[in-house]
């Protein structure tokens, strides 16, 4: 696996899987990158921050290994769990065939039951043991508890997990590590120190344009300008929760099925819920901020 070798060479290995990055986020990349370093990346839910790192693994050629984190996650659905099923059948088996005499047979099976071959990777722990260095994300660590990132310092320092019936099992080809947060609650400073930090952006209109033109394709020159500074106005309400560029290509893909050649109040009206995921948000845009935007757009000869 060749890292790319200049912040430029980020920029044009990810537009190659097309996404497009901006410059600081590029070099941000390139640094954890070259000092292998892990990158946390915190930004408004679809901004992309996920996305980076799976067209990170495309663009390196790599496996990508993902730790989805939830309420209540622990060590046996991120990092290992002994295979009790199979552990048991090795009981049953030793004691069918009388092989369970003295102290010392007890102590070798005892040393069976927790060698490598009884241990179950889950991919904190199949990321330090891969032969090749994968791309490890840890997404929405802010959804998870806040023991889990205790948890994960020895992974971010050592690139190691301690297995307590076998000690230290540390990687060969450290992972890629990049981890995301929505910031819901505040991450451990000591987690934060072990990493590179940036915060994504909503990007700007010319940004979001050739985002949607990669990702959203069918649509007219004209309908891709209208989308997207319809989009960027809305960010600057006060909304509960403005969209993100993922809602803006949705958005674009869903007025292309319905053959739409332009934004007009209907068409927005009806398709509001691509956009918003609260109704709140939609019952403030039907109630004048939809006409508000049109007629800014109006003025500045972007609609008819």
């Amino acid at each position: 696996m060749t890292l790319p070798a200049s912040v430029d060479a980020v920029i044009d290995a990810l537009a190659a899987e097309n996404y497009v990055c901006d410059r600081r986020l590029a070099t941000a990349l390139f640094l954890a990158l070259k000092l292998r370093r892990p990158l946390f990346l915190e930004g408004e839910p679809g901004v992309g921050k996920t996305e980076l790192a799976k067209t990170l693994a495309a663009a390196l050629q790599t496996a990508l290994l993902r730790v989805q984190c939830y309420e209540g996650l622990d060590v046996a659905q991120t990092a290992y769990e002994w295979n009790v099923a199979r552990q048991m059948v090795e009981i049953r088996l030793a004691e069918a065939a009388h092989a369970i005499h003295d102290a010392a047979d007890r102590d070798r099976l005892a040393h069976s039951l927790y060698s490598r071959a009884m241990l179950i990777e889950r991919p904190l722990l199949q990321a330090l043991t891969q032969p090749r260095s994968p791309v490890l994300l840890i997404d929405e660590l802010d959804r998870a508890d806040e023991p889990f990132d205790a948890f994960l310092l020895e992974v971010l320092a050592e690139n190691q997990i301690t297995i307590p019936e076998l000690g230290p099992i540390k990687a060969s080809a450290p992972p890629i590590t990049i981890i995301t947060s929505n910031r819901t609650r505040e991450i451990h400073d000591a987690l934060k120190r072990r990493c590179l930090y940036h915060w994504v952006e909503f990007p700007d209109v010319e940004r979001e344009l050739d985002i949607v033109r990669r990702k959203a394709p069918g649509a007219s020159e004209r309908l891709y300008r209208q989308v997207v500074e319809f989009v960027q106005r809305m960010r600057g309400l006060d909304l509960f929760k403005a969209p993100g560029v993922a809602e803006t290509i949705d958005w674009t893909n869903a007025l292309v099925a319905l053959n739409a050649m332009r934004l007009d109040p209907a068409t927005v009206h009806d398709t509001l819920g691509v956009l918003l995921k609260y109704q709140d948000d939609i019952a403030r845009m039907g109630g004048g901020d939809t006409q508000k935007i049109l007629d800014e757009l109006r003025a500045r000869a972007l609609l008819d």
